[in-house]
């Protein structure tokens, strides 16, 4: 993967882009983190050479100076809302981020639980949390949000939130997905610190869409396509080319809430110190940007990955059909097809061929090698199989797992297990590789080339195992699917 994105460069400029914005307001800054605060996988595709944890890294250079709040949305505890990406409820995940922030030496202040009444599940959770030593707080619903600015900036609206207690200058207000209320909190706890006199400010940090690039670069138009299910849309912010005669790029629902927000920060403070939604970002991730061709060819990749996981999304029955339709529309006004993805045509090659389900990975260096299916293996079994032997120099006709020692398994996975598929997935075959590498030194050579599987692209002919799909994204791979099932059978097994 060729290197677009310089993320030494991007840690210094950001965070001294914060300390900035924390000097600006007096010496307190509530920052508003959108997306995700580390396992960032969009955003290292699109800029390749950005870490998934870079935001993360970027706070630990504040560390002594920031806390986090986390917040969550009671009736989504109650309703046990799950993470489509990680598969575990939101609650669930709120604890997790408290562990990872917490073990990387970052000051977890408390959790905020909006729109709160009292939700059962929502009371045992907050049991929980106090029992483990974090502060919990309760903000309510309040009527006609966020249109009503007079009863929302009242003792009736804010008022009746708790104040969040924080020790820091630089408050970071992050959830574990949208819709919990990060910014109604931040403008809840300006209120509080007004009425405190005390000086403090509200920034956003939203990695995408990324404001001083074209509106219909590859990387804004990848944003698009990754939240299709949400209708964001990007857009020209008319209001900084007002302001400023300067075109910059925000999103759809920052442009159209930028009004009422305004007020209510000149209710709040007196005068709004924003004239634009791109005034109050902090991101810097344009800026750190060396290689533009790497960055486009990267973010149009993703572009037609997020076309084939939400056509095999839809075929699951997951997502809508406006979905696939607006990112296909993004693919054509991109001017994108499966041609331009290297794999899918081999991949369908080699189906054709066989007549059975068939894979293929781009490597490095641009050799594209296939899989097919045969009595032993599954195509993506043997697809890495196949790359491993390239990428180690292998001969083809080298076994690197004995028969004899596949046998078993199939008759462990058939007899024992129930399975009507006796052949490996792709974590099975990798256990077995694993074994055989004890006493062949050929399997071992074949296990030092897994790392070199990390980004590398490729295309299955058919929507794949749970556990296949997750073996490879484990390993870095790349993934597309051709939106079809191997069988016609209602019931899919993993």
């Amino acid at each position: 993967m060729k290197i677009g994105f310089d993320n030494q460069k991007y840690l210094e400029m950001q965070s001294q882009h914060i300390r900035d914005r924390i000097s600006q307001f007096g010496g307190k800054l509530y920052l508003e983190f959108g997306g995700k605060l580390f396992d960032d996988y969009h955003a290292s595709r699109v800029l390749p050479g950005f870490k998934p944890d870079s935001k993360l890294q970027m706070l630990m250079q504040l560390k002594d100076e920031a806390e986090i709040v986390i917040v969550i949305n009671a009736d989504d505890i109650e309703k046990n809302k799950v993470r489509g990406d990680l598969g575990i409820t939101y609650d669930l995940d709120v604890l997790r981020l408290i562990d990872v922030f917490s073990g990387r030496g970052l000051y977890v202040g408390s959790v905020v639980l909006t729109r709160f009444s009292e939700q059962p599940a929502a009371l045992a959770f907050q049991k929980k949390l106090e029992e483990g030593g974090i502060r919990v707080y309760h903000h309510f619903s309040i009527p006609n949000y966020p249109q009503d600015v007079d009863l929302i900036v009242s003792d009736d609206g804010f008022g009746k939130n708790d104040y969040v207690e924080t020790s820091r200058k630089l408050v970071v207000i992050t959830a574990p997905g949208p819709g919990s209320g990060k910014m109604a909190v931040c403008l809840s706890q300006l209120y509080h610190e007004h009425k405190r006199n005390i000086e403090a400010g509200y920034a956003k940090f939203e990695t995408f869409p990324i404001w001083n690039l074209p509106l219909k670069h590859p990387v804004n138009v990848a944003y698009e396509a990754a939240t299709a299910d949400l209708n964001d849309v990007n857009m020209i912010d008319p209001f900084h080319l007002e302001a400023y005669g300067v075109t910059t790029v925000n999103y759809n629902r920052d442009i159209e809430v930028f009004p009422v927000l305004n007020t209510v920060f000149e209710t709040i403070l007196g005068e709004s110190p924003y004239k634009s939604p791109t005034d109050m970002g902090v991101n810097m991730a344009g800026n750190c940007i060396v290689d533009d061709e790497a960055v486009c060819a990267a973010a149009n990749q993703e572009i037609i990955r997020r076309y084939y996981d939400a056509m095999c999304n839809f075929k699951k029955g997951n997502s809508s059909e406006e979905e696939v339709y607006k990112i296909g529309l993004l693919m054509k006004q991109s001017k994108l097809s499966a041609d331009d993805r290297a794999v899918i045509a081999p991949a369908l090659k080699r189906a054709e061929e066989t007549g059975e389900p068939a894979a293929a990975i781009e490597l490095s260096d641009g050799t594209i090698i296939t899989g097919k299916t045969s009595d032993l293996l599954g195509a993506c079994s043997a697809m890495l199989l196949n790359a491993l032997k390239c990428l180690g120099d292998i001969p083809k006709k080298v076994d690197l797992i004995d028969p004899a020692v596949i046998e078993p398994i199939q008759r462990l996975k058939v007899e024992s297990f129930g399975s009507a598929n006796p052949r490996l997935h792709t974590d099975e075959v990798l256990i077995a590789l694993s074994i055989s590498a004890v006493t062949n030194p050929t399997a071992r050579l074949a296990m030092q080339q897994l790392e070199k599987l990390k980004d590398c692209e490729a295309h299955v002919t058919v929507i794949l195992s749970q556990t296949d799909a997750l073996t490879l994204k484990k390993l870095g791979v790349k993934l597309t699917t051709e939106p079809q099932y191997q069988s016609n059978k209602f019931y899919q097994k993993a």
